[in-house]
């Protein structure tokens, strides 16, 4: 959809002990994660310590086929799909990276945002580095290499590597003998264990290894790096520091509902954020719906503490990618009507409300509203089971600049007329900490409260001096 949250991105892995097709395995897992990024998406795998890969633009069945999950043969595999929140949306950004270096042949695929990467770029740059992407991801593997050389081990490499890396980064990887998998001391993104008989496998959630037939073993912890490989699976915890950080929009909208992270449930967060919404902003209506898809598990949830009767008011073309988003307005319009279309009989003469996760621009949610009122809705109520976006988000999503935001620039009830509607209501920061039930961890919610887990004071400083200096 036009106007959403994107976030980089879904990664796998898997060491195979059980003569599994470890590439088909990443195949299918990446297919669960695909919610995560659609723009790109690739398979490395190592045989013997061969690194075979492909990679290529679009949807998960789009980049493979029989012919060439034939040709990725191998005892390890990771896996990667993305969104470009750092770097081009392009084949050269595609992951996993796959370097060949003096230790032999590194994959790397990456889920998260690195606040220091232009700073580690530059540096790297001026001792003679060539980057052949634009992404961070390189930047990574560039820290990892260079302190490989100094070190006993690619674990041990990882280790040093993260007194150097500052933002959010869930990594695996894969060195000629061992399968990798580490998160950064704040735990912004998720990152599990799972095991299938006795082979194990990483993933960013745990959607991907009921995808498999994979049994879920544990989250990895903040700073933790997993060792797998022939003597079986070991942690360095020297870096752990504490409870994730955990980015609260996971359960908001990132995470698939059937996902389970830091031992909350997906689903039942967003139907709490939905009763949340009908106590804090209750009207009188006759119908509850949501936004596909996020927005239908808290759209019920409205509907079971309002007890007003939820409804099925969209039907979502499943069929229509990223890619079809056009560059004219005029394009994109048709794309969202093509995309998201109103049941007319589910709203037609009703007072509706209208549940959605976040508004951004707030051109989407102006286009559902004038749909909806065209369909025959009476009143149109909208209701939004996250806080207003006030703050740019530095640890993997789109959300770079408070100038791309509509509530930076009006009121709650101005925004309400800007999109046509008769009310408009958010989540309170307090109800939303509480969605996540059972939850073991702490939360990043600095987009919407500008307080943040570590120190990005200095990040928007140093930037603006990198363009200036760019210019002259």
């Amino acid at each position: 959809m036009i106007g959403e949250i994107h976030e980089e991105c879904g990664i796998f892995g898997i060491y195979d002990n059980d003569g599994l097709d470890a590439a088909r395995t990443t195949y299918y897992a990446l297919y669960a994660l695909q919610h995560r990024g659609q723009e790109s998406c690739g398979i490395a795998v190592n045989d013997n310590r061969t690194v075979v890969f492909h990679k290529g633009v679009g949807l998960v069945p789009d980049v493979f086929n029989e012919v060439i999950l034939n040709h990725l043969k191998g005892q390890m595999a990771i896996g990667h799909c993305r969104y470009s929140t750092t770097g081009n949306s392009t084949i050269e950004n595609a992951q996993p990276l796959v370097s060949k270096y003096i230790k032999g042949t590194l994959a790397l695929a990456h889920n998260g945002n690195l606040i220091n990467s232009q700073q580690l770029r530059r540096e790297l740059e001026l001792n003679g580095a060539i980057f052949q992407t634009t992404n961070d991801s390189e930047v990574i593997a560039y820290i990892l290499a260079k302190e490989r050389l100094r070190s006993s081990s690619i674990e041990e490499a990882v280790q040093r590597s993260m007194g150097v890396l500052k933002g959010a980064y869930s990594i695996v990887l894969m060195s000629p003998e061992k399968l990798i998998a580490a998160r950064d001391p704040y735990g912004f993104r998720p990152l599990s264990i799972g095991k299938i008989k006795n082979s194990y496998v990483i993933a960013s959630e745990t959607c991907a290894f009921d995808a498999i037939g994979a049994e879920f073993v544990r989250d990895i912890d903040p700073g933790e790096i997993v060792v797998i490989g022939k003597q079986g699976i070991s942690s360095i915890r020297t870096n752990c520091t504490g409870r994730p950080n955990l980015c609260i929009f996971e359960f908001v909208y990132f995470a698939r509902p059937d996902s389970v992270l830091e031992g909350a449930s997906v689903y039942l967060a967003r139907q709490e954020a939905g009763r949340y919404l009908a106590k804090e902003h209750p009207v009188e209506a006759d119908v509850v719906i949501g936004v596909p898809d996020s927005g239908l598990d808290a759209a019920l949830g409205y509907s079971k503490e309002s007890g007003i009767p939820y409804g099925v008011g969209f039907i979502k073309n499943r069929y229509v990618g990223r890619t079809f988003i056009q560059s004219t307005q005029d394009q994109r319009d048709i794309a969202v009507k093509i995309k998201l279309n109103v049941l007319k009989a589910a709203v037609e003469g009703k007072r509706v409300i209208l549940v959605d996760d976040s508004i951004v621009r707030g051109t989407t949610s102006k286009r559902i509203v004038s749909d909806l009122r065209a369909a025959g809705a009476t009143e149109v109520h909208m209701r939004i089971s996250s806080p207003p976006f006030l703050n740019p988000c530095y640890f993997g999503t789109d959300i770079d600049s408070k100038d791309k935001l509509i509530a930076c620039k009006m009121s709650i009830e101005e925004i309400a007329k800007e999109l046509g509607a008769d009310s408009l209501g958010y989540l309170s920061i307090d109800n939303l900490r509480k969605i996540p039930v059972g939850a073991n961890c702490d939360f990043c919610d600095g987009c919407f409260t500008g307080k943040y887990p570590m120190d990005v004071s200095w990040v928007d400083d140093y930037s603006k001096d990198m363009l200036e200096k760019s210019k002259e």
